[in-house]
């Protein structure tokens, strides 16, 4: 496979955590009346999704360096494909969060393998442009997320947003089979787990990546935990919610198309993450001054942009002094930030609060931002 055939898998795979993360947003309202539990209880379905996922992380990274990242890609995709089906029959918040766990666990697949093929293949200035690209691409997610996931729950509930993940799983899972490459070097030795790990502990810039690349997800994502029960609050409905991802999606698109365009006229990556931070703030004190009115879903719009720009930029500077072990060293990372991530939103998910996360994750970004690695 040469590398502009690959490029469509690579992006379709990295779509799949996010598309799975949002596409089941709408669906949390029905799943606490389903299950019969509070907002704060089905949100945590989202922060369970992301702790399960930084595990997944260091375990398949782990695993793609030493069996090579075609069978771990498959072996995750299958797995998560079994627990979502377990997921189906759940009948109590307990099963279906522990479902979830697994569900997650194999997802996470999709993204730590699909970014270490993709450095395998590309260096430097043009894995900054794939990342851009890359972007530009999940850009859609969150519309398509949110759009399909509220015309699921609207005919099927909750229950058909599961059966629209599986499908997808399976899909995904026969698209690898018959098109990815093995593309480990077969050259570079395992590298060992705990002096990688040790490594990166020390590694300044790593930690600022993982905080910057926390604070913008969960900035997001934040969005989708509270924004179906912000919405009813203010007597919208759920549609308007899932409508509202279209307008997300053109402001990340938006973002990562920017961030290219300043790319290609030599801005540097540390300008642009600096550029993404400003804006997350003044995206946040929109939000907080517009919280009492629908209008807070276009305050968002701030926020989304600042993502589209910073994320391809921290994802493509983070490991450059890690390419001799970056399967290793991408599911340390990942692992790093993802738990971050998932301990963010359980206190989002119990502080019901959108504008002090968005506040909290702009002082983050700012305070990292003018130290990130690759500028």
């Amino acid at each position: 496979m040469n590398l502009k055939s690959l490029l469509p898998l690579a992006i379709a795979l990295l779509m799949f955590p996010q598309i799975a993360q949002t596409l089941y947003s709408p669906a949390l309202s029905d799943l606490g009346l389903a299950l019969a539990v509070s907002p704060q209880q089905a949100a945590q379905t989202l922060s369970v999704f992301f702790l399960a996922f930084a595990v997944g992380v260091v375990i398949w990274g782990r695993l793609s360096d030493r069996l090579g990242r075609r069978l771990t890609l498959l072996a995750g995709l299958a797995l998560y494909a079994v627990a979502t089906g377990l997921a189906l029959s759940a009948r109590r918040l307990e099963a279906l969060l522990l479902a979830q766990a697994v569900a997650a666990f194999g997802a996470a697949v999709a993204s730590v393998v699909t970014q270490t093929v993709l450095r395998d293949r590309y260096r430097g200035a043009e894995l900054a442009r794939v990342f851009s690209l890359v972007g530009i691409a999940l850009a859609a997610s969150p519309a398509l997320g949110l759009v399909a996931g509220t015309g699921l729950v609207h005919l099927y509930g909750y229950r058909g947003v599961l059966a629209c993940l599986l499908l997808l799983a399976l899909l995904l899972g026969g698209w690898c089979t018959w098109a990815l490459p093995e593309t480990r070097p077969v050259d570079v030795p395992v590298a060992p787990l705990a002096d990688t790990l040790w490594r990166m502990l020390k590694d300044g810039d790593i930690w600022r990546c993982a905080v910057l690349v926390s604070a913008f997800n969960v900035a997001l994502f934040s969005y989708y935990s509270l924004g179906p029960f912000m919405f009813e609050r203010l007597g919208l409905t759920p549609q308007a919610f899932g409508q509202s991802g279209v307008l997300l999606a053109l402001g990340s698109g938006s973002g990562a198309w920017l961030n290219k365009t300043l790319l290609k006229r030599g801005f540097g990556s540390a300008a642009l993450v600096k550029m993404a931070s400003g804006l997350l703030l003044a995206g946040a004190i929109l939000v907080g001054l517009l919280q009492d009115s629908g209008l807070f879903a276009w305050a968002m719009l701030g926020v989304v942009l600042a993502f589209g720009m910073a994320i391809p930029n921290v994802l493509g500077a983070a490991l450059t002094a890690y390419q001799d072990r970056l399967g290793t060293a991408g599911a340390l990372f990942g692992l790093l930030y993802y738990l971050l991530i998932g301990a963010a939103l359980s206190l989002v998910a119990w502080g019901q609060s959108l504008s002090l996360t968005l506040f909290a994750c702009a002082a983050a970004a700012l305070l990292c931002s003018h130290r990130t690695a690759g500028g």
